[in-house]
């Protein structure tokens, strides 16, 4: 008898703001028939993801396609979380033509392309390829530090720092796994930046990774999906900062927690409270919705470090109680009482 065919399955990681959400939404856009079914893995309080992906109106986007796993981190809880869910998605009648799972930006890649080899995934699932996002002008930015030499000049430098910066070490398991290497946000950085950041990501990856320059997460599913990487057959290639040892990679330096506001007057004021308190308290990210008073559209609100963005979504639906509700992210030790109040005030 023939094979069963496996369903090809996505998985698509990066860093905070990297421009996940946007890939999903473009894929979604311009699918071509192509049925997706899309696990969204939130981290946070909110299920802000996946309910921006929802609620973006793309013809074909069925609201039961969208799975979100908000207990944790995917790579942490995928006995009790994303098996499950799988399997939901296995049992369908009509089954998906292509999974694609979005990771939260603290999720290491490997553990869940381990996954896959659980038998009841294994038969029915292949990782089509693992895709990395890069924040570019992050990246430019210095805030990932991949040169060791570099590393260690700034440890001497700081006595205070006497550990591996664990977003630098997520940023390196990711790359590490990699397929493929999306480096977005392009457009914001000049002839020299791209040179510059083009070369370190491509001086941490796996040879023969390709690197595509993207813009708003834009990039043709032809490229994208379609990899063949058969990644659970291939992890021995892929390196880790946790392999020979039991994945318990620590998120205690990562807090986050949600704030619920009424409707704002003004959404310029709003975004402008909200970047003096990232530089204030050094916030990591901003994620979620807004209500502005006299608006029948909810404002999505995403930040990463200085840079925030704002959009018009949807319409507010009838069932909504207006408001605005964020999840804020940082390390470990955020004075969420003084957020929670310059918020308000």
């Amino acid at each position: 008898m023939p094979a069963i065919e496996k369903i090809p399955a996505t998985v698509l990681t990066g860093f905070l703001g990297a421009g996940k959400t946007s890939t999903i939404r473009h894929l979604l856009e311009n699918a071509k028939g192509r049925r997706l079914a899309l696990i969204i893995n939130e981290f946070g309080d909110l299920g802000v993801d996946g309910e921006i992906v929802k609620g973006c109106g793309i013809e074909g986007c069925a609201e039961e396609d969208v799975m979100e796993l908000a207990n944790g981190c995917i790579c942490c809880t995928v006995a009790d979380d994303f098996l499950p869910t799988m399997e939901a998605i296995l049992s369908r009648d009509e089954l998906p033509d292509h999974i694609v799972i979005e990771t939260s930006g603290l999720a290491l890649p490997k553990p869940l392309i381990k996954a896959f080899n659980w038998p009841e995934v294994r038969s029915r699932v292949t990782v089509d390829g693992v895709v990395a996002l890069v924040d570019g002008p992050a990246v430019a930015d210095g805030l990932f530090a991949h040169d060791p030499t570099a590393l260690e000049a700034e440890r001497r430098a700081d006595p205070a720092l006497d550990h591996e910066s664990p977003l630098e070490e997520l940023f390196e398991e990711q790359l590490g796994s990699a397929d493929m290497v999306l480096l977005n946000k392009a457009d914001l950085m000049d002839a020299e930046e791209l040179g510059r950041t083009t070369e370190l990501v491509e001086s941490a990856v796996r040879s023969g990774v390709r690197l595509v320059k993207s813009e708003y997460g834009c990039i043709d599913p032809e490229v994208l999906l379609g990899l063949a990487a058969a990644a659970e057959s291939d992890l021995g290639s892929r390196p880790s900062h946790h392999d020979g040892h039991d994945h318990d990679h620590d998120h205690d330096d990562f807090e986050s927690f949600s704030v619920s506001l009424a409707e704002t007057d003004s959404p310029d004021e709003l975004l402008d409270r909200l970047r003096n308190l990232i530089e204030t308290h050094g916030i990591l990210r901003v994620k979620g919705f807004a209500a502005v008073a006299d608006k029948p559209m909810r404002l999505v609100v995403q930040g990463v470090g200085a840079r925030l963005n704002s959009y018009y979504d949807r319409p507010w639906q009838d069932k909504e109680a207006r408001g605005t509700e964020l999840v804020i992210i940082g390390l470990h030790g955020l004075d969420q009482t003084a957020i929670r109040n310059e918020l308000a005030a």
